[in-house]
């Protein structure tokens, strides 16, 4: 298997996330570590929750717009578990996987709407419907493009 890392997002031949959030675990993994040894120094809850969200939420959500929505329930498991712990060690409920994944690609894709000047904006503005404010679906014959950013942030931009 053919595997490229481009801008830090690892990518195989298949377009498969597996290997991109294996190597997204390990980094978040050892920036847990890192948060529990802050916690065991009595910092307060404030303060780790800062550290969460600049040292491990930034590993774990880099590029979450473009390997978000096609991950395999598998791995969005490992990560949320990943979440979870760190929620208990800062002492307070974190956003998870999927909220993050829904929260960014509707942003991302509001933000395309309202920029003329973004290579996408013409292709989101023929998919608007005439008859209301929602999107149309673009046809997908292949389910790895209906995982693509695309049809899910519409999709997820349809439904909020």
């Amino acid at each position: 298997m053919d595997l490229t890392r481009f801008l830090g997002v690892q990518l195989d031949n298949k377009l498969e996330w597996s290997t991109n959030t294996d190597a997204v675990y390990k980094k978040a993994m050892s920036r847990l570590y890192f948060l529990r040894r802050l916690r065991s120094f009595s910092v307060c809850s404030r303060m780790l929750h800062m550290f969460y969200q600049s040292v491990m939420a930034s590993t774990i959500f880099f590029a979450v717009v473009c390997w978000g929505a096609g991950i395999k329930a598998k791995d969005a498991n490992k990560l949320n578990k990943l979440i979870k712990k760190a929620g208990c060690v800062v002492g307070c409920k974190l956003a998870n996987l999927d909220k993050v994944v829904r929260d960014r690609m509707v942003l991302k894709l509001r933000t395309v709407m309202d920029n003329p000047s973004h290579p996408f904006h013409n292709t989101v503005d023929k998919l608007r419907s005439s008859f209301s404010t929602r999107l149309l679906q673009p046809r997908c014959s292949k389910e790895r493009y209906r995982k693509s950013f695309l049809p899910s942030a519409i999709r997820l931009y349809n439904t909020s």
